[in-house]
């Protein structure tokens, strides 16, 4: 299986894996590497993540030996990219995922887990504190935007990154760190991080995984799709792919 031609004209450092374990366990390490930098620069590592089928392999590396003893838990700070409007104990909850994957896994404290309350019944309202606990919690660049140090992000087939979806208001929303989104497939109601928030970070990495996700993947490269908006001004871009999201081979169907 040959690698697409046009695969290392994504924006940022792209690294192919041979599978999604090996995937996986390369994001792991890279995590872990992040988050202490990050702590022993200025004593803490906050991250914002993701659900979805890629990013929980990695979670559940991170959460397990050997990488589990290498981290310094109580200085995380734990953000999300996006939430659906769901009960926190739902299956369809970002949270949820994150939850069983990481969180239940490791002591990080409490206080120091940050998620969007995707239940409340007036999400806009719920994005709006979302955006200002953000202002408040996290560093501040020049511009007033607040830097996470780390941001992991999937890629939907459409193209779509967090919940940030073709077509919707979301997309353009630059006054604001979180706002409301709107999914083309249920649950259609969402809170994401905006892309000003996004690109403020210090460091984001995106796991993209399987033949699916190669039209999306062109998309970025072409700037076509919302993914390619991703292109943070002075932060690292990493994309983790697999061996079959990287081929020039079409998918199959």
């Amino acid at each position: 299986m040959s690698e697409a031609p046009w695969i290392r004209q994504l924006a940022g450092e792209v690294r192919i894996h041979d599978s999604l374990t090996e995937l996986a366990g390369e994001a792991a390490a890279w995590i872990v590497s992040t988050a202490n930098a990050a702590t022993r620069q200025h004593g803490t590592f906050s991250i914002a993540l993701s659900g979805g089928h890629t990013p929980s392999p990695v979670l559940e590396k991170v959460a397990a030996e050997p990488l589990r003893s290498s981290l310094g838990w109580p200085s995380w700070r734990v953000y999300f990219a996006d939430e659906r409007a769901v009960r926190p104990d739902d299956p369809e909850s970002n949270y949820s995922l994150v939850r069983q994957t990481l969180l239940d896994r490791v002591p990080i404290p409490e206080n120091a887990i940050h998620r969007m309350e995707g239940e409340r019944p007036d999400l806009d309202a719920a994005a709006a504190e979302y955006s200002a606990l953000l202002a408040a919690t996290l560093p501040l660049l020049n511009g007033g935007a607040p830097r996470l140090d780390c941001i992991l992000l999937g890629l939907g087939e459409n193209g779509h990154t967090a919940s940030l979806f073709p077509g919707t208001e979301a997309l353009d929303v630059a006054d604001s760190w979180a706002t409301r989104g709107r999914a083309d497939y249920a649950p259609y109601d969402r809170i994401t991080l905006t892309f000003p928030a996004i690109n403020a970070a210090a460091s984001v990495a995106f796991l993209v995984a399987g033949a699916s996700k190669r039209a999306a993947l062109r998309g970025v490269v072409d700037g076509t799709v919302p993914a390619a908006r991703v292109r943070p001004s002075d932060a690292a871009l990493i994309w983790f792919l697999d061996r079959d999201a990287a081929s020039e081979e079409p998918a199959a169907g």
